[in-house]
């Protein structure tokens, strides 16, 4: 039986392009490094224990239990029908140990539509927020910052955004540590006036709070005056995030072609070795593990479709900071001082009859 006092955490051993060898690799590993932490894997039971056992999971079984899931949800599959018509499905029943209060958190290499979706209808939203948006972290030359919201909404509306913003910024300060947080809007010009009609309201919310908004960004400064906070709506950041991997994917085939070409430039590579493997460290995702979905009743991390088992662990690492943290609960609290604040000065700049 799981020890009562260690954080649970229900782990989707079904989900990602390498499951479920990856995961349940990841989850070996998280246990041999966090004593705190007790893991769920949920999945096809025999398949699942079969690979555990195997890959040497003997030494920290006495922290795992095995649920089975008879279902599975591909990449492919359509979100919201799939959680509504796969009921025993490691996604959905993931979520469900943590609606029912079985688990603290759940992480998920899967289907991401399909881990929103189940985390949404299952475990409803947190008391004044309206929307959950997935919080991706994208390393700099100097620190990381928060992208948010990097895929769970694409109609966002300038409340929602507002919501982004106060909960990035609770990210930053919990997990990444960052005291002051710079909190920057996503739009094709600094000025105020720039944008879309989503992006003008949001500024005028934002610019309400007592969060430290810098104002409008435009995308060059995401790295070259990057800020701690990035606020967008879901399409604008599922883009940003997909665009800055390949980018940084594609650099680094292009500078090992480049070095290649001769024995001068491999000897340079050799010498530059030290270097390459720091911004290749730096860039790597399974450095950071998964996004974390704010906004929802529960603890929900979304690792990468293509995590490793180094990505899940880390992962899990995420999902046990956030409970550490009881990021909620400040969330929650933020959330109301902002909403109050704004309320009030609306209040105070209506006419007087």
């Amino acid at each position: 039986m799981l020890e009562p006092s260690l954080m649970k955490i229900a782990l989707d051993a079904m989900g990602g392009d390498f499951a479920p060898e990856a995961p349940i690799m990841g989850a070996i590993h998280a246990l041999r490094v966090f004593s705190d932490i007790q893991l769920i894997l949920v999945g096809t039971e025999p398949t699942i224990k079969e690979i555990f056992y195997k890959k040497g999971g003997n030494a920290v079984e006495q922290r795992v239990e095995f649920l089975h899931a008879s279902q599975v949800i591909s990449m492919e599959d359509p979100a919201i029908e799939s959680v509504r018509h796969k009921r025993d499905s490691s996604i959905s029943k993931c979520v469900e140990l943590v609606k029912n209060g079985k688990a603290d958190a759940v992480v998920s290499a899967g289907n991401t539509g399909a881990v929103v979706a189940a985390a949404t209808i299952f475990l409803r939203t947190l008391p004044g927020i309206s929307r959950a948006g997935i919080a991706s972290v994208i390393p700099t030359e100097k620190n990381p910052f928060i992208l948010i919201d990097s895929g769970a909404i694409i109609d966002a509306t300038p409340e929602n955004l507002l919501d982004f913003g106060i909960m990035g910024s609770i990210y930053s300060k919990k997990i990444l540590g960052v005291a002051h947080p710079r909190v920057g809007l996503l739009s094709i010009g600094t000025e105020n006036i720039k944008g879309n009609e989503l992006t003008r309201g949001a500024f005028k919310l934002l610019s309400k709070t007592h969060l430290n908004f810098v104002g409008n960004i435009e995308g060059r400064d995401l790295f070259e005056n990057p800020v701690d906070v990035v606020v967008c709506d879901g399409f604008v950041g599922n883009v940003v995030l997909k665009t800055s991997e390949s980018v940084a994917t594609a650099i680094v085939r292009w500078l090992k072609r480049e070095f290649s070409k001769n024995p001068v430039r491999i000897l340079g590579a050799l010498l530059a070795k030290g270097a390459f493997e720091s911004v290749r460290k730096k860039t790597n995702y399974e450095e950071y593990g998964g996004a974390l979905l704010l906004g929802i009743r529960g603890t929900c991390i979304i690792a990468h479709g293509s995590s490793t088992p180094k990505a899940i662990c880390n992962a899990i690492r995420v999902a046990r900071e956030a409970l550490i943290q009881n990021v909620n609960h400040v969330i929650i609290e933020e959330i109301k001082t902002h909403h109050e604040l704004i309320e009030c000065q609306k209040s105070s700049s209506l006419p007087v009859a």
